[in-house]
């Protein structure tokens, strides 16, 4: 048992030390962020390959759609930087509250659990908290990495006055559906590889089936959280001189929304925080 796993352990070192390098090199990460991101994935993989799947559709799914038109991108974010480059910082915004969780399910034994309140409320409210994770950073990334590249102009989601692109708060259709369909892959993810991973009764197996509605669910909640708290705690104004929306105040920069409260990485641990307990309750009231 323990020659098994410490064999898990370094395979999950190895392909962690891969998957940082080549991200690094690609710079989704930069050297902060591959190592943050080294222990994150150590983490996940290590504790069950279900969590290590998560962690990795979110991972490589929205550094994706992040050099989707770059370009295009450059000429709107006043944070662009060439494929994210995510810092240590972003790395445990996205991934910190979730490593607890997965830590958490193991020291209790349920990293092979299906979600159960009959056999475990607590595995179940803590797997599913990791879902409503993932399922709203995913959401949060495709909804902003897409809703960029819409034609349609965005609407402050407060009032739904059109506001420029880039308008912290602002969403569009396109954007709001990417958010849903990004929680459904994590649920997906979840679904696949659980079924080959883990073995419950037929009934309970069936019961599965519900993450994917739910999933998706958390996907478009967190997404709409990270906009309200965006439009709301977040300043956004736009820069005369520069001719972008940018985060900060200065005499050139005419206020569009929000105050001066929560940076990007504050709205984005708030909202996952918040999206994460409401799909654990969820999933001990369904499940």
């Amino acid at each position: 048992m323990e020659e098994k796993l410490m064999v898990r352990f370094l395979m999950s070192a190895l392909l962690s030390s891969v998957i940082s390098i080549r991200a690094l090199k690609r710079k989704s990460l930069d050297r902060s962020g591959a190592m943050a991101g080294f222990l994150v994935m150590l983490i996940h993989l290590s504790s069950g390959f279900r969590f290590g799947a998560l962690l990795l559709a979110f991972f490589f799914s929205s550094s994706k759609l992040t050099r989707l038109g770059e370009e295009r991108k450059r000429n709107i974010d006043d944070d662009f930087k060439e494929g994210g480059q995510r810092n240590w910082i972003q790395v445990l915004a996205n991934s910190g509250i979730a490593s607890i969780l997965v830590i958490t399910v193991v020291a209790n034994g349920g990293q092979d659990k299906c979600l159960d309140t009959k056999e475990s409320t607590l595995i179940t409210g803590l797997i599913g908290g990791i879902i409503g994770h993932y399922a709203c950073c995913n959401g949060d990334t495709w909804s902003s990495e897409l809703g960029t590249l819409s034609k349609s102009q965005p609407r402050l989601i407060t009032t739904f006055k059109k506001v420029q692109k880039g308008t912290n708060g602002g969403i569009t259709i396109d954007g709001t559906l990417a958010s849903a369909a990004a929680g459904l892959l994590i649920g997906l993810t979840y679904l696949l590889v659980g079924f080959l991973t883990t073995d419950c009764a037929s009934d309970v197996a069936l019961k599965q089936l519900l993450v994917l509605p739910l999933a998706a669910a958390a996907g478009l909640l967190g997404s709409l959280i990270d906009s309200l708290l965006g439009a709301t705690l977040q300043f956004s104004g736009f820069c005369t001189v520069q001719k972008k929306v940018v985060g900060r105040k200065a005499p050139t920069v005419k206020k569009i929304s929000g105050l001066d409260i929560l940076d990007n990485n504050g709205v984005n641990a708030v909202s996952v925080l918040l999206t994460t307990v409401l799909t654990a309750i969820a999933c001990v009231y369904i499940f």
